[in-house]
């Protein structure tokens, strides 16, 4: 069977390849279509996706003086495994994906993947954000066929076949030709990750993707990034604020303190793969939920006697030790 990778003449209002890896014309930010590397990046047909982040620090200039951030953040991210960072509010998480993207410089320390330095953007990394970043006035199937017919890599065909198995796995096939209008919240987001996919990264950095989706539509996602993870094994960052969620996606669970944020420990998730929901009942994993609960509700409190959070979170997060 034949797939058309644009079915008309709407490529001609796709927006140009200006302003740098990972923005599109007329963007304030960066959109996950994996465009072309930046001098300094790797290839991301090259090697495995192993980032360092070493005595890594980012402030801010503000009009009442030096916001600090993150102060000597030290991570490293092993290759095909899924790291899970989770920490109180405003305590950097998402400064730190945009630094690993290279969307941001670093204010003190380094970053490497594959021992080169990151240096800005680039195709060997890519971000799905909170919000969805489709296009609007493309199909599914065309949103997801941007990032590799910008780059050329895969034509005809073969781009269709391969676009079409991944829409496959995230039951998006019949939805081929609906406008992102026409899909639902958790649609938008299964195909956010599919688009994210097919661009081949070594690693994908997710900001907690399934935000603001409803509990059950939320499981759903749990259960297709879990299968697409176990068929490509790529290097998986990805920050949620949902212990449950973190355990369950992840083989290690990096705890954030409060602001400036540092890695206050590490957890080993040692659990079997596949995982589903069944796996919340075991020992091994309740033991670990109460170890993470403990470390974050020390690091709440603290963020919550410095205003940086309100008063729910902090209730919410008291309540779940229980």
């Amino acid at each position: 069977m034949r797939y058309d990778v644009f079915a008309d003449d709407r490529q001609s209002a796709l927006p140009p390849v200006t302003g740098g890896p990972g923005q599109t014309a007329g963007s304030t930010g960066p959109v996950s279509t994996g465009l072309a590397s930046t001098p300094g990046t790797s290839d991301s047909s090259e090697s495995v996706g192993r980032m360092e982040v070493e005595s890594l620090s980012k402030y801010y200039e503000t009009k009442t003086g030096i916001r600090e951030v993150i102060k000597d953040l030290t991570l490293s991210i092993p290759e095909g495994r899924v790291t899970a960072i989770m920490g109180p509010s405003g305590c950097g998480k998402s400064a730190l994906i945009n630094l690993l993207a290279g969307y941001e410089k670093p204010s003190g320390g380094r970053i490497t993947i594959d021992r080169l330095p990151v240096t800005g953007a680039g195709p060997d990394r890519l971000v799905v954000f909170q919000e969805t970043a489709l296009f609007p006035w493309l199909t599914t199937f065309e949103n997801v066929a941007y990032g590799p017919k910008i780059r050329k890599e895969l034509k005809g065909e073969k781009l269709g076949e391969v676009i079409m198995n991944l829409l496959r796995t995230v039951g998006l096939d019949e939805f081929r030709d609906k406008y992102p209008s026409q899909l639902s919240g958790g649609m938008q987001r299964r195909a956010e990750l599919v688009r994210a996919l097919v661009n081949r990264p070594k690693v994908m950095l997710l900001d907690e993707p399934f935000r603001g989706l409803d509990a059950m539509t939320r499981s759903l996602m749990r259960d297709y990034y879990l299968e697409l993870f176990e068929r490509h094994k790529s290097t998986q960052v990805f920050v949620t604020s949902e212990l449950d969620e973190g355990l369950l996606i992840a083989d290690r669970l990096a705890i954030v303190t409060n602001r400036p944020g540092q890695i206050k420990k590490i957890l080993d998730i040692n659990l079997p793969r596949p995982r589903d929901e069944s796996l919340r009942g075991d020992p091994r994993y309740l033991a670990l939920k109460a170890e993470a609960l403990e470390l974050l509700h020390e690091e709440a409190v603290k963020s919550f006697k410095a205003g940086a959070v309100n008063s729910a979170d902090f209730v919410g997060a008291y309540a779940a030790l229980g």
